[in-house]
Order: C-alpha cells, then structure tokens, then sequence
C-alpha cells in the first residue's frame, strides 16, 4: 500500500500508469475502414499536493489513410471537410511518432512505466488509435493496447450523468455546444472533467489511501 508522504506522486496514483486523455474526429464509427480525421492528446500533471491539472495539448488534422471510407452523416455531424487545404492536415504516421515523442517524454518525467489513454466512450477512441498505430506498423507505442480510464463511466459514477457536455456543467466546467466535436476542445473539457472526479475523489479523503499499519501508527 503507497504510504501517505508518498502519495502525491504520479507514479502511485494509478499503479504507474500515466494517464494522457485523448479525442479522436473519425469520418464514421468503423475503425477498421473508415477515416481518422482529427486527433488531440492532452497530458496532465500533479503538483505536490497530490492535485492532477491539464498541462500540454497535441493537435493534429489528419489526412485520410488510402482507401479510407468518408461516411456523409459523420462529415456533416462533426463538419470537417477532408479535401479541404486549409486544414493543414498531416499523414497519421507523422502525427503519431509526434505523439509518441512527447507522451514517453512526459510519462518518464512522470516516474511512470506505461501510458493509457483516457476518453469518453473511450472504446471508441482506443479503437482508432489502435488501427492507427496498426495500420502504420508503428512499434513501441506508449499507450497500453485495452486498457483504458472512460470520463463517462466515471462521471455516471461521480456526478450522475454520462454526456460530456451535461457532465461538465454540472461539475461546474465552462462547455460551449457551439465549439463541442473538435477534437482539441473536446480533449481539454474531457481533461477538465477527469480531473474534477478525481481530484474531488481525493478532497472526500478516498486518497491517498493509507495501509492499515499505517493507521494503527497514526492511533498508538
């Protein structure tokens, strides 16, 4: 059991796992055959009282990989136009060696031995990045490949409600419907709201937690 002057460190707070939450624009729900569009990665920190804040966001506007399949009710849902040149739009792989590069540089600051990825309706998410990283061969990936930290579980847990946009509101988190379904600022509202439950988690005293010796320590 992490001991209590120990805790306020990232590498116990999810058993060395370091947390990145990430949102995916796709041109369907098929993550095998249809476009990935728009990713953002925002990577989190903990100061020394234990609290998790946002700190650096990755964006990227990402060319469909050949062949890719471009459903009209997605495009028109998320309203991104693939062909258009002003989206300054890169290929997936050079997008996710970025990522890579800067999520393995913050998780070693961390002390942490693996990523994993936080989203809501994380599955879906998880699934595109995993197709992504299938499709390009790419090796060493520092995400863990199932697991994952879903913000709508949790915050069906933690607040009662599993929409990000009803969520956020009720956890007091600014959400604007207007800018909602671009990747980077549905990453940093996911990242706000991950760190509502848990840093609210913490101030209700369910951590750190502290191991029984400890306890009895604490009352002789």
């Amino acid at each position: 059991m992490t001991d209590i002057c120990d805790a306020n460190k990232f590498k116990h707070r999810f058993r060395g796992y370091f947390p990145v939450v990430i949102d995916v624009e796709t041109a369907g729900f098929n993550a095998k055959t249809d476009a990935l569009l728009e990713i953002a990665v925002t990577m989190l920190k903990m100061n020394s009282d234990g609290v998790i804040e946002l700190d650096k966001t990755l964006h990227f506007h990402i060319e469909p990989f050949e062949g890719a399949n471009l459903e009209p009710e997605a495009l028109a849902f998320n309203g991104i136009d693939p062909t258009n040149p002003l989206r300054g739009a890169v290929d997936e792989k050079v997008a996710f060696l970025e990522i890579f590069k800067e999520v393995k540089k913050a998780q070693k600051a961390a002390d942490c031995h693996r990523s994993i990825i936080v989203a809501h309706n994380a599955a879906f998410d998880l699934g595109f990045v995993n197709q992504a990283i299938e499709r390009n061969n790419l090796k060493r990936s520092p995400f863990h490949p199932f697991a994952s930290f879903d913000t709508a579980t949790l915050a069906g847990l933690a607040i009662g409600h599993t929409v990000l946009a009803k969520a956020c509101k009720m956890a007091g988190i600014d959400f604007d419907n207007i800018e909602a379904h671009s990747a980077l600022y549905d990453t940093e509202r996911t990242a706000e709201l991950f760190c509502h439950i848990v840093n609210r988690w913490k101030a209700l005293g369910g951590w750190p937690l502290i191991s029984a010796d400890a306890e009895n320590t604490e009352t002789e």
